[in-house]
């Protein structure tokens, strides 16, 4: 499993297709699209294979290979995959095809678009099983790169300022991050992660550390108050962006904090637990509460995600087998329901060219599977039983309470404003008589894009109803992370468990 170069196939395939795509002559343009699409494909078929071969139950990384690069630095080419990023890893690879899919209509500059797409997948395949800090940052930043060109190009309104606005935003951040790769590679005199794991560090040093990689990834994700470059990225991106920034890009933040700040700087991370804990309820209330005012449909559904991602960190920093779990899985979760809005939103706009709310009204009448489809995953979203969102977020909640016991019915409460906000815009949308004739004659949802939403919808109820597949993948490595803060720190995990005084146990 471990000699046959797995993972770099993966990561690669979508670069060396994007210089085939690239090298597709003029004359035959029609090409590019069918051809990225199938290059999308194969790392998914990859994926699909570690999947399957992926040992439930074993500690440790799956997949691994390590290739020196340059000796004296230690750096390398140093690829493996957990139970936490194996999931992301499927996210990626799933979201990818489909995106591309929802891309036919774009005919500005396709064929650059595509390569655009092509490379950012790349690098969000690489950053979930790069093990060389070095080889991480590479991969975080190439994403930047083609993200900025993809809101900047291919946008709407605004999207220059967004994309501008996108850039000094996660490039500050990640300035910041390089800095603390490179001093904690002259403190352990290697940029593999799994070694750097064995080299001790003052409590001062974790704390600097954990800052530098913090607020990179608190950028990235993004965690209040580093959060207002989303709602213009959001909005102004084209559809596959929006789809591919909540879904993935998103997740590079909160997958950099369980894997690298909770892992290397564990005392840190327990003395900073309360104050993201803390921010991260503010998020949660905040996003939602604005979400709710919101005119335009498409920045609701941005606002909600900064909501959402609230939800993660707390879970995260609760750091308990139940939060964290329920906020690796979330990741997945919220990628499927909000990238599924997106589309959706994507759908209505190459129909009406508006997002505002108020110039629809009534679609249900003449759009009934759309608006089928956009309730499904506003209920996802809200986390109603049965579907993917609801054992996230009770895994947060259930996990943070031990904690953070008043930050997590606080945050419960960003529950009930989900479903405020979400139910609210659906019956301005769809529900009432129609009142503009513009939407009288709308083509409901055509063959093509209910087959494009297919697999979001059947991978949200199975995750809803049947989590278990998901669930004792991760568990074992988020095991794993709690054991490493447990052996490194006076912290205790808490666990759920009834007192012993009300099971009878005290008399």
């Amino acid at each position: 499993m471990e000699s046959f170069p797995t993972l770099a196939l993966m990561t690669l395939l979508p670069v060396l297709g994007a210089v085939v795509v690239g090298l597709v002559p003029k004359r035959r343009s029609e090409l590019v699209y069918p051809l990225a699409l199938v290059v999308s494909f194969l790392p998914l078929a990859i994926v699909g294979y570690v999947l399957w071969e992926f040992e439930v139950g074993r500690p440790g990384y799956q997949f691994t290979q390590r290739v020196l690069w340059y000796e004296p630095w230690g750096v390398s080419w140093n690829v493996g995959v957990d139970g936490i990023s194996l999931l992301l890893l499927a996210l990626t690879a799933i979201l990818f095809p489909i995106s591309i899919a929802a891309s036919r209509s774009i005919q500005k500059n396709q064929k650059m678009y595509m390569v655009a797409m092509l490379l950012l997948e790349t690098g969000m395949l690489g950053v979930f099983v790069a093990l060389d800090l070095l080889l991480f940052f590479v991969f975080f930043e190439i994403t930047l790169v083609p993200m900025y060109l993809l809101i900047g190009i291919w946008g709407s309104g605004n999207r220059v300022y967004a994309a501008v606005k996108f850039f000094i935003y996660t490039a500050l951040g990640s300035a910041l991050m390089l800095t603390g790769i490179i001093w904690l590679g002259v403190i352990s005199g290697t940029f593999d992660f799994t070694a750097i794991l064995d080299v001790p560090l003052s409590s001062n040093q974790q704390g600097w550390l954990f800052l530098a990689f913090g607020v990179a990834f608190a950028v990235k994700v993004p965690i209040f108050p580093f959060h207002t470059w989303l709602p213009d990225a959001h909005t102004e991106a084209p559809t596959a962006g929006s789809v591919l920034l909540a879904g993935v890009l998103l997740k590079l933040g909160t997958y950099g904090f369980v894997r690298f700040n909770l892992t290397l700087f564990p005392d840190a991370a327990v003395r900073f637990a309360p104050w993201l804990a803390a921010l991260a309820v503010v998020g949660i209330i905040y996003g939602a509460a604005v979400a709710i005012v919101q005119p335009d449909v498409k920045r609701l559904v941005a606002y909600s995600s900064v909501s959402h991602l609230g939800f993660i960190i707390l879970g995260i920093f609760a750091m308990t087998n139940q939060g964290i779990t329920g906020g690796v899985i979330q990741m997945v979760n919220h990628g499927l329901s909000t990238g599924a809005l997106f589309l959706l939103i994507g759908m209505i706009y190459e129909r009406r060219h508006t997002r505002e709310i108020a110039d629809y009204g009534g679609l249900a009448k003449v759009m009934p599977v759309f608006a089928g489809m956009f309730l499904y995953m506003a209920f996802a979203s809200a986390g109603l039983p049965g579907l993917n969102g609801f054992i996230g977020e009770f895994k947060i909640l259930l996990g943070s309470y031990l904690r953070f016991p008043a930050a997590a019915v606080l945050a419960a409460t960003g529950v009930i404003l989900a479903a405020v906000y979400l139910l609210w815009a659906y019956e301005r949308v769809f529900t009432g008589p129609i009142v503009h004739k513009e939407n009288e004659k709308l083509l409901d949802l055509s063959g093509r894009e209910v087959l494009i939403l297919a697999p979001l919808v059947v991978l949200i109820l199975f995750l809803g109803v049947y989590p278990k597949p998901a669930l004792d993948r991760i568990e074992p490595a988020v095991a794993e992370v709690l054991d490493r803060i447990d052996a490194a720190t006076d912290y205790e995990v808490p666990e759920y468990g009834i007192p012993e005084n009300v099971a009878g146990g005290d008399e």
